[in-house]
C-alpha cells in the first residue's frame, strides 16, 4: 500500500516538473536563445556550426521538447564517415528522425520554387561543393502549389535571402519557414554537390 502511494507521488511529482518546464522552454527570449545556440551544451562536439539564419528561439524550444532526437540528429552528422555513405535514406529514430544523403548538380534560380512543411523541419548541410540556399517567412510568400501531405510540402513564389551554403555550416528550417536550396553559386557551375537533410518531426 505505502509503495502504490509512494509511486503515485513520484508520478504526479513528474508530471508537474513536465507541466513546470513547458512554459520557462516557451518563455526563452531571444537573446538568450541565441546564445544558447551559439555556446550550448547541445553542441557535444559538434564540428558543424549553425548558421546565423537559424530561428535561435524556435530552435531552442525544439529541441528541448525532444532533446534525445536532436541529439542523435547531431551525433549522425557528426560522423566521420559522413562523405562516404552511398546516397539513400538513414533511419535515426524511425519516422520522427532520418537522413537523406543525395547528389545533384545544383540548379539556376528560374528552375526552382521556394518550398515549406508542415509535420518536419529540416536540418541541411553541404557535405561536398557548394551551393546557394534561400530563406523566407511563407507570410512574405505567394502559394503556387498547395500542400501535399504525402510530401509534406507546399510550394511558393516570392522575395527572400540568400546565403551560400559550405561544407562545415548546418541550416535549419522549421515548419512555415520558406526556403529555397540546390541553388548554383554561379551561372557556369556544373559541380556537383552532396548534401545531407535530416528530418526532425516537429511540434
Amino acid at each position: 500500500m505505502i509503495r502504490t502511494a509512494y509511486l503515485c507521488i513520484l508520478a504526479v511529482s513528474g508530471a508537474y516538473m513536465a507541466s513546470a518546464q513547458t512554459p520557462q522552454v516557451n518563455q526563452v527570449g531571444k537573446k538568450a536563445a541565441e546564445q544558447w545556440m551559439e555556446h550550448g551544451s547541445w553542441r557535444k562536439g559538434l564540428s558543424e556550426k549553425p548558421h546565423p539564419s537559424i530561428d535561435a528561439r524556435t530552435f531552442y524550444v525544439q529541441y528541448h521538447k525532444h532533446a534525445e532526437w536532436w541529439e542523435k540528429a547531431f551525433t549522425f552528422l557528426n560522423r566521420k564517415d559522413l562523405g562516404s555513405l552511398a546516397p539513400g535514406n538513414y533511419p535515426i529514430v524511425g519516422q520522427d528522425v532520418y537522413a537523406s544523403i543525395s547528389t545533384y548538380v545544383p540548379k539556376d534560380l528560374d528552375k526552382t520554387q521556394w518550398e515549406a512543411h508542415r509535420k518536419y523541419a529540416d536540418i541541411q548541410c553541404v557535405i561536398e561543393g557548394e551551393e546557394k540556399i534561400g530563406e523566407s517567412p511563407v507570410s512574405k510568400l505567394t502559394q503556387t502549389v498547395p500542400y501535399d501531405e504525402s510530401k509534406d510540402a507546399a510550394n511558393y513564389k516570392g522575395p527572400g535571402k540568400y546565403y551560400l551554403a559550405r561544407p562545415g555550416t548546418f541550416f535549419i528550417f522549421f515548419p512555415g519557414e520558406g526556403h529555397r536550396p540546390s541553388l548554383r553559386v554561379n551561372a557556369s557551375d556544373t559541380a556537383t554537390v552532396k548534401k545531407i537533410v535530416i528530418k526532425m518531426r516537429a511540434d
